[in-house]
């Protein structure tokens, strides 16, 4: 499985042939991602409506030229106009030939501003993709939760601030679920205030013996 990070919380799964993006969203976006490397896309996941995670006429423009399938809530339908889309639901699964794609549970925090400008979400969902060899959780924006998840690898935010997982209880999270490597996502808001502080991070899951890979924009993990 090969994972390649951008902006914010996308992420390009590559794995049997088959080509998964992940909340290809606005926050860095440029003209080259989607002519250079969101191409050959054969399944679109959108985990919530946010803009950071899903730039709507972009997300079309693959659909259109790739003959992509598109997978998300029925929330970011309602918000988003998409010319093909799969509605899923928590507790869902669906396969692209062997690979299994699981949809679980998310929970996005709260923030009293977000109601006033209608970005409460209501109806969030994390992934986690299954090639039979490596499992790969992608959580969205979530605050913790009691859950039983498994997997090899966790794509998870730190930021804290009321609406995703900081990081005293990040690291409980992570623990819970064990995963052999942890990827920190969501970490390109321009508002530096919305992000964590990556050598506090560093420090801290090194402290917790947990093994994490940083990527870069446009860099890239085989696992």
């Amino acid at each position: 499985m090969k994972i390649t990070k951008f902006n914010q919380s996308c992420l390009l799964v590559e794995t049997k042939g088959k080509r998964i993006l992940i909340d290809a969203g606005n926050i860095g976006y440029t003209d080259e991602m989607l002519e250079k490397y969101w191409t050959n896309i054969d399944i679109i996941l959108v985990t919530h409506k946010h803009r950071d995670h899903c730039l709507a006429d972009v997300i079309n423009k693959i659909i259109e030229r790739d003959n992509a399938k598109l997978y998300t809530t029925s929330e970011v339908i309602a918000t988003h106009n998409f010319s093909n889309v799969n509605k899923i639901v928590e507790g869902d699964f669906f396969y692209i030939n062997d690979i299994k794609i699981e949809v679980v549970k998310a929970v996005h925090g709260f923030l009293t501003p977000m109601k006033e400008a209608g970005a409460e979400v209501k109806e969030n969902v994390g992934y986690i993709i299954d090639d039979g060899k490596t499992r790969l959780y992608c959580t969205s924006d979530t605050i913790n939760f009691n859950n039983n998840y498994k997997c090899d690898v966790l794509a998870m935010p730190f930021n804290g601030n009321g609406l995703t997982l900081g990081l005293v209880e990040g690291i409980g999270f992570i623990k819970d679920i064990a995963p052999k490597l942890v990827l920190p996502i969501h970490l390109q808001h321009p508002n530096p205030v919305m992000n964590p502080n990556t050598d506090i991070l560093k420090e801290t899951l090194e402290k917790e013996n947990i093994s994490y890979k940083i990527l870069n924009v446009f860099e890239y993990i085989d696992i």
